[in-house]
């Protein structure tokens, strides 16, 4: 570790030491392997860390000012979680948030506890995402503290189709627009579900109904569509009145789980799903695939779009939580590939193929947070405080880093029913 501008610890603080946090969360500051951090203490002392490592991810460099040592305190009791609340406390910031959050994943294995608590405050954490299991009434909670924030509050900085999901960017063009990759995303999704003109079409998770409007209007097919989002469902049934499409499109507010028996019967020709299963949470998986197999036709394909985690990461992460559980999708874990695909497989799947395009989701958070930045005063105007921007700011921030390093993903995995 090479550090310029930074004085020893006792010449640092001079007559006064740091917190006992403080000193153990920067002793694992100074095993860094990748990037070059530059840091400010709240006693106005600034050190520039540099990785053990310069050769591997040389180009990641972040800042970090804190100002308040009650920071310290919360990352080490609280991991990840205890570093977004302190965030949202204002007790520190960085020029460039994505880029601090990118450098600390880059280090995750040298900031063990640091990104995942001790195990006494994670223990209270573990506890209350317990305790928001996606039963049918948990559910229902959940979605409505996220999504029922109010339109005008996504419609801000959603592109104009409200597609709350990654977009895709063929053929690595990641300078596209946003909107008309959004509609590639939808009718990739639809074809690798076969979907073709009078197929009869079920959408678990419609969100704002742009997948649905996509496949009325361009392929010709009719939409059964669940959410349990009011919003939602109040601003796409608009827009399908809007465009006459009201006819091709019965969309419901309705639990998956809750789908009317006569579809055992009258089976679907397609199902897709876009970015909900890693909502359901844990203990409802085998649940959604119930539901998928007892409403498409033998045969039949499904398209199912999920944000995934590395396989190596993945039991560690299945037995602790974190932020985005806590504060963005409680009750939500995000499945591995080969979790998802064992389990489509158990329940009388045949994985066809699948298309990762992790990039594509990092530059999507990327244009939603730029748009975000540029209408905070209007967001403000809605009536949301700072504490709710600064955690908005932190969720988009982490979730492009987790992308943009791979240790998030998002993969679309076409099914065909046995």
């Amino acid at each position: 570790m090479n550090t310029t501008s930074a004085p020893s610890m006792a010449a640092r603080t001079g007559n006064s030491t740091p917190p006992a946090a403080a000193r153990v969360v920067l002793n694992m500051l100074q095993r860094l392997q990748q990037g070059q951090l530059t840091l400010t203490l709240p006693d106005g002392n600034t050190s520039v860390i540099q990785g053990n490592n310069p050769d591997k991810e040389s180009a990641l460099h972040a800042t970090l000012h804190i100002s308040d040592w009650a920071m310290f305190r919360r990352v080490l009791q609280s991991g990840d979680i205890g570093l977004a609340e302190s965030y949202m406390a204002g007790e520190w910031h960085s020029a460039d948030l994505s880029a601090l959050l990118t450098l600390l994943i880059a280090n995750r294995e040298v900031l063990e506890q640091a990104v995942y608590g001790s195990w006494w405050g994670s223990l209270l954490y573990r506890l209350k995402h317990a305790f928001n299991r996606n039963s049918r009434q948990g559910s229902a909670r959940n979605i409505h503290a996220h999504y029922d924030l109010g339109n005008a509050f996504y419609g801000e900085w959603l592109d104009a189709s409200m597609s709350y999901s990654s977009a895709w960017f063929e053929e690595g063009n990641r300078n596209a627009p946003l909107e008309p990759a959004q509609r590639a995303k939808e009718t990739r999704a639809l074809l690798e579900a076969g979907v073709t003109n009078g197929a009869r079409v079920l959408e678990i998770g419609c969100g704002w109904g742009s997948l649905a409007r996509t496949a009325a209007q361009d392929f010709g097919a009719s939409v059964t569509g669940v959410t349990l989002s009011t919003e939602q469902l109040a601003w796409a049934q608009a827009r399908l009145r809007e465009r006459c499409l009201t006819g091709a499109c019965d969309l419901r507010l309705q639990d998956y789980r809750d789908l009317p028996r006569e579809f055992e019967h009258q089976p679907f020709d397609a199902v897709v799903s876009i970015e909900m299963f890693e909502a359901v949470g844990h203990e409802y998986w085998d649940s959604y695939f119930d539901t998928l197999g007892r409403c498409l036709k033998p045969g039949g394909l499904a398209c199912i779009q999920s944000i995934t985690i590395r396989d190596d990461l993945f039991d560690r992460y299945m037995k602790s939580t974190d932020f985005i559980q806590q504060y963005i999708f409680p009750g939500g874990l995000l499945p591995s590939v080969s979790q998802f695909e064992a389990l489509a497989k158990r329940h009388g799947f045949v994985v066809e193929r699948r298309l990762a395009f992790g990039a594509d989701y990092a530059e999507t958070l990327r244009r939603w947070h730029t748009r975000f930045n540029q209408r905070e005063a209007r967001v403000r105007q809605l009536g949301f405080d700072e504490r709710f921007l600064r955690l908005w700011r932190f969720y988009l921030s982490y979730c492009e880093a987790a992308f943009e390093l791979g240790n998030t993903d998002v993969v679309q995995f076409t099914l065909r029913r046995t």
